[in-house]
């Protein structure tokens, strides 16, 4: 007999925490990282996985083989997966969790029509002031995010879904206000999730985006003997962007001619202009291979000034 509830995870320690547990139902890894790279909307098509693959193949040399075995696989798994009444997610406050989520609960709009989705998301915990990942969580604290989660209306679904539809889109331009529009969302971090990703497009000041800016600074600010220090502080350190360190050393590697030396680590002259706004790095930092969801990232341009995005005409 098949059990009555499907969980999604966020990734594979959750899973294994909820088998440790004891969770009953059957557990579901959602292995992607839809915040990086090019997304299409119709989630699980084959132009989706294509797009998909395209970006992990170009961006970090992973093979086809290995993209079929650690996340198309565990996706036919869910395909599989039709009987249950009740599908729970489990997703964090991050900006890499709150775009999978959305990326999800838009798949399940589409082909698990009727079921209830509910939501277990974590963040704000009473005791402390930084926001707590899922792994974080005692035992008892996982145990009571679940007993609190929040069961998704049809509005939840559909206002969950025109988010990731405006994330796909060819311009952020009407996310910046779709994501401050639902006020009474119970999607608590999506909206700061959203300005983060804003961020991610490059600044009008120096043509580096916020992430970018945030490493130089770093190694302005400090002494590192090694690359893997660096990152070690940048991951200890980054807002709410859930970012691993392969993410942070693929970023790097696009910075690497800002930098002199890597042991130790070190700014070069043009990195140190840059940073200072003495020069504007946009033409030689430009690519038209670089996406942020369904936006190209360098036609667009975040100015400070007014915490808003301008298109570039071509």
């Amino acid at each position: 007999m098949t059990s009555p509830t499907l969980h999604i995870t966020n990734g594979d320690y959750t899973t294994e925490r909820l088998k440790k547990l004891n969770f009953e139902g059957q557990i579901i890894t959602w292995r992607e990282m839809l915040c990086e790279g090019k997304t299409t909307v119709e989630v699980g098509s084959e132009d989706f996985w294509k797009t998909r693959f395209d970006f992990f193949k170009s961006s970090y040399k992973v093979s086809k083989q290995k993209f079929i075995d650690y996340t198309v696989k565990e996706y036919r798994n869910l395909c599989n997966q039709k009987q249950q009444d009740e599908i729970v997610l489990w997703f964090e406050y991050d900006l890499f969790c709150q775009i999978n989520m959305l990326a999800v609960i838009s798949w399940l709009k589409r082909y698990r029509k009727g079921r209830q989705i509910s939501l277990v998301c974590s963040g704000k915990i009473k005791t402390q002031e930084k926001l707590a990942g899922l792994g974080e969580l005692s035992d008892n604290q996982l145990k009571q995010h679940y007993k609190n989660k929040v069961i998704l209306t049809q509005n939840d679904i559909e206002y969950a879904d025109y988010i990731w539809q405006l994330y796909c889109s060819d311009s952020p331009l009407q996310l910046e206000n779709a994501s401050k529009s639902n006020k009474n969302s119970i999607f608590n971090y999506l909206e700061d999730a959203i300005k983060s990703h804003l961020l991610r497009f490059p600044s009008i000041k120096n043509g580096l985006n916020h992430i970018e800016n945030g490493i130089l600074k770093t190694v302005k600010n400090n002494q590192f003997n090694t690359k893997n220090q660096l990152v070690a502080n940048l991951l200890a350190n980054q807002e709410n962007y859930g970012f691993g360190d392969t993410q942070y050393l693929n970023k790097i590697e696009q910075l690497k001619k800002l930098f002199t030396s890597f042991n130790p680590v070190k700014l070069s002259r043009a990195g140190k202009q840059v940073l200072e706004l003495q020069t504007n790095y946009y033409g030689k930092i430009r690519s038209d291979f670089s996406y942020l969801g369904g936006a190209k990232k360098y036609s667009y341009l975040y100015v400070n000034a007014t915490d808003k995005l301008l298109k570039i005409t071509s």
